[in-house]
C-alpha cells in the first residue's frame, strides 16, 4: 500500500469529518501510520468543512494533504476547489446528487454516485458520508467488514452504538453501487 491520502469536503454537516476519523482509524486497526486533520469554517454547520486522511506504511511527517490521491466531494463548492489537486492517476469521489457538473479531467478516475438521494432513498438521510467510503473501499479492494466493524467501533460513541449496523448498511450499499 505505501502511502494514501485523502481530501474529503463538503458542506458542515454532511459528516466529512466523521467518514474521515473512520477512515483514520480503519488504518490504525489495521496495524498503518495514520494522520487526520479537520478543517471547517466558522458556521460548522453549513459551512465549509474538509479533511485531510494520510494512511501509510511508514511514519506520516506532515498531516496536511495538498495532492490527494482520492478526493471525496460532497458539493459543488469543494468539486470546483479541490478537482484540479488530485494527482494523476488518482480518484475523485463525487456526490451527483448536488454536483450535476461532470470532471473536466481525463487522468484521474471519477465515481459519481447519487449519495445523498440513495441515503434519503433508504431511510438514513445523514449517511451518504458512508455511502462514498463504502465505495471508496469497494473501489480501493479493502472492503473487510470485520475491519469496517472494529473501525465503526472506535468512532461511533457508545450512546450511539444502535448506528454501527446502520453505518455498515450504508456502506455496503455504496459498496454495491
Amino acid at each position: 500500500m505505501s502511502t494514501q491520502n485523502y481530501l474529503l469536503s463538503g458542506f458542515g454537516g454532511q459528516g466529512i469529518l466523521f467518514a474521515g476519523k473512520f477512515l483514520a482509524y480503519k488504518g490504525l486497526t489495521e496495524g498503518q501510520q495514520v494522520s487526520w486533520l479537520p478543517s471547517y469554517g466558522p458556521e460548522m454547520r453549513g459551512g465549509t468543512a474538509s479533511c485531510s486522511v494520510i494512511i501509510s506504511d511508514e511514519p506520516v511527517g506532515s498531516p496536511i494533504v495538498s495532492n490527494p490521491d482520492i478526493l471525496v466531494a460532497m458539493n459543488l463548492p469543494s468539486f470546483d476547489k479541490f478537482e484540479s489537486t488530485v494527482v494523476k492517476g488518482g480518484m475523485i469521489f463525487a456526490d451527483s446528487t448536488l454536483i450535476e457538473r461532470k470532471s473536466e479531467r481525463d487522468d484521474v478516475k471519477v465515481f459519481y454516485i447519487p449519495a445523498t438521494q440513495l441515503a434519503s432513498d433508504n431511510g438514513f438521510p445523514t449517511l451518504a458520508n458512508m455511502i462514498i467510503v463504502g465505495k471508496i473501499l469497494k473501489e480501493l479492494g479493502q472492503f473487510d467488514e470485520d475491519a469496517l466493524r472494529a473501525a465503526l467501533g472506535k468512532v461511533i460513541s457508545a450512546k450511539r452504538a444502535d448506528m454501527l449496523e446502520t453505518n455498515l448498511k450504508a456502506m455496503k450499499l455504496g459498496a454495491e453501487y
